[in-house]
C-alpha cells in the first residue's frame, strides 16, 4: 500500500459521518472564534486528502469507532470522495489564510460555505465535490480511467 493511497472503494456512510464531524468542529471553531479550530480543520481535510483516513483524527473516529457501531456499508467509488476532500482542503485553508491576513469576516464566510457543503453531504447524502468530480469527468477534464465505476454505469454498486 502506497503511503499517498485513498481507498476505493469509500464507505459511504463512513464518509457522511466524517462529513458531520466536520460541520461539528466548523460550527464549534465559529462559536469560540478560534484560529486553532480553523488549522485542525484544515491539517484534518490535508490529512485526509493526502492519506485517506489512516491518520485523520476525524476520519479515524468515524471509521473505526462510529460507522462500525451502526452497522451500514454503502460502497461509492473513491476518487469523487478524494476530489471532495480536496475541495475541502482548498476552501478550509483559503479560510485560514483569510483569518491570518485579517479578513476575520471573510474567514468566518468561507468556512460557512465549507459548512454548508459538508451539511448536504452528512445529513442529505449529497456529495458536492463529488457532484463536481463528477461533472469534470463528463467534460473530459478528468480521464475516465481515474474512476472507471464513475465512467461506466454497469460497475457502479448500488
Amino acid at each position: 500500500m502506497s503511503l499517498f493511497a485513498f481507498p476505493n472503494p469509500v464507505n459511504e456512510y463512513a464518509a457522511r459521518v466524517t462529513a458531520g464531524l466536520v460541520v461539528l468542529l466548523a460550527l464549534l471553531t465559529a462559536a469560540a472564534g478560534s484560529v486553532w479550530g480553523l488549522l485542525a480543520i484544515a491539517a484534518g481535510f490535508w490529512l485526509r486528502l493526502l492519506f485517506g483516513p489512516r491518520i485523520s483524527p476525524l476520519a479515524l473516529l468515524s471509521v473505526k469507532v462510529i460507522t462500525p457501531r451502526l452497522g451500514k456499508v454503502k460502497l461509492v467509488p473513491g476518487p469523487p470522495k478524494r476530489f471532495a476532500q480536496g475541495m475541502g482542503a482548498f476552501v478550509s485553508t483559503a479560510s485560514l489564510l483569510l483569518y491570518a491576513a485579517g479578513a476575520v469576516p471573510a474567514a468566518w464566510t468561507v468556512l460557512g460555505i465549507l459548512v454548508v457543503a459538508a451539511s448536504l453531504e452528512a445529513f442529505l447524502g449529497f456529495c458536492l465535490g463529488c457532484a463536481i468530480f463528477g461533472l469534470l469527468q463528463r467534460r473530459g477534464l478528468i480521464p475516465a480511467e481515474v474512476c472507471e465505476a464513475c465512467n461506466d454505469i454497469n460497475l457502479r454498486r448500488l
